[in-house]
């Protein structure tokens, strides 16, 4: 990863100096990390990947990366609302920025250092991403829209929105459009609760949406193409490295206990060395695979009209789906393997909230991991993928 730019270590310093010492508590009483996201908003980082000449920081995603790895190893909830964030604004950076619009709107959200949720999950579509009950209605220029939401992370935090829909009310399901709501004409009615395993917090309840207004707030591009090319790929780039940073603390802290426990014995062999070389195996394989398709995926999204038609050819491709499919299942699987090692090695210090070998929030966040689209759905697109692809 390219983490050892400023703007990754500006978050590192916001991470342990912000995020960490109010980790517990956010995760106790399941409450939006406000320190931290306020912290992030000083440093012009909700902005980071908004083009420089519009007032952003013109990161790449394996800043971006670097970012979740590092906010990941602190506070999970933290990272995973700035990836969430960041996905919201790459779908507008990367499908809108033609639009005079959305450069007005990118301007607005780098100066403000506006936070955008996104609204794609749905009552009554099981959780396919790719399908809408709701649908937008244009009259004369304007929209309007409501949504059932089975889910909407910090919703109640949010300033803006970025919502699916179908693009109008005798479309298909799967004729989807990405919808901009600004907070002035959202009207956000909570329909749910959120006291959760883990992620407490992302304060993520379902939500009825309804928004309105002009008809430019509409991503001029079919959400088909907008997810292929962005908001999947950023995802699973993001969360994956969310979920790293996860496994990476735990296994600090077993580090940490094992070191301890060896000061205090010393001369003594001590079984939880072999499960230390072991958990040190996992955690490079973790880290090499995110690394490699993150890399892969930088190249791809960076903005280069010149192969800009051969990086939309790769990002559409049945390849590429399965190895950014593939990515999600095997980093989601193996934080849980990682901390659940972790926890082994540490024994009743890990199990216990109070100490500093702790590792319960660890583990409890990294199970949401398997959730965020479930492991099963995919192996299931898998599988028909795999039957359509061309040998190479």
């Amino acid at each position: 990863m390219r983490n050892s730019t400023a703007y990754v270590d500006t978050v590192r310093r916001i991470a342990e100096g912000i995020a960490e010492p109010h980790a517990v508590e956010v995760d106790r009483d399941a409450r939006f990390p406000s320190e931290t996201i306020t912290a992030l908003r000083e440093a012009n980082l909700l902005g980071a990947f908004v083009p420089r000449e519009l007032g952003g920081l013109s990161c790449g995603m394996l800043e971006l990366a670097g970012m979740c790895d590092v906010l990941g190893q602190h506070c999970a909830s933290s990272a995973m609302i700035f990836a969430m964030h960041q996905i919201q604004v790459a779908c507008i950076v990367r499908h809108g920025l033609a639009e005079a619009y959305f450069q007005r709107y990118l301007r607005e959200l780098a100066a403000s250092q506006l936070l955008i949720a996104s609204v794609t999950s749905e009552v009554g579509v099981g959780g396919e991403m790719r399908t809408s009950q709701c649908a937008v209605v244009e009259r004369a220029g304007r929209f309007e829209l409501q949504k059932d939401a089975t889910t909407v992370s910090y919703g109640a935090e949010a300033d803006d929105l970025l919502i699916t829909a179908r693009r109008h009310p005798d479309a298909a399901p799967s004729d989807q459009t990405l919808v901009l709501g600004r907070k002035a004409e959202n009207r956000v009615e909570r329909t749910g609760s959120w006291d959760t395993l883990g992620m407490r917090g992302t304060c993520s309840p379902a939500y009825r949406v309804t928004t309105s207004g002009s008809s430019e707030q509409i991503l001029p591009q079919p959400f088909a193409d907008i997810s292929s090319h962005s908001m999947v790929p950023f995802s699973h780039v993001l969360w994956a490295n969310c979920w790293l940073g996860i496994a990476t603390a735990a296994a600090a802290r077993a580090r940490g206990y094992a070191r301890a426990r060896a000061r205090n014995q010393p001369g003594q062999s001590h079984p939880s060395a072999l499960r230390l070389s072991e958990l040190a195996s996992l955690l490079q394989t973790m880290r090499a695979h995110v690394s490699e398709v993150a890399t892969e995926c930088d190249q791809l999204v960076a903005r280069d009209d010149s192969a800009a038609a051969a990086s939309t050819a790769a990002l559409s491709s049945v390849g590429f789906a399965l190895k950014m499919n593939n990515l999600k299942l095997s980093a989601s699987e193996l934080v849980v393997t990682i901390v659940s090692q972790s926890l082994r090695i540490c024994g009743i210090a890990g199990y216990a909230n109070d100490t500093k070998f702790s590792i319960g929030r660890h583990l409890r966040d990294a199970h949401s991991a398997a959730l965020m689209v479930s492991n099963d759905r995919i192996h299931a697109i898998n599988g028909s993928l795999l039957l359509v692809l061309k040998n190479h």
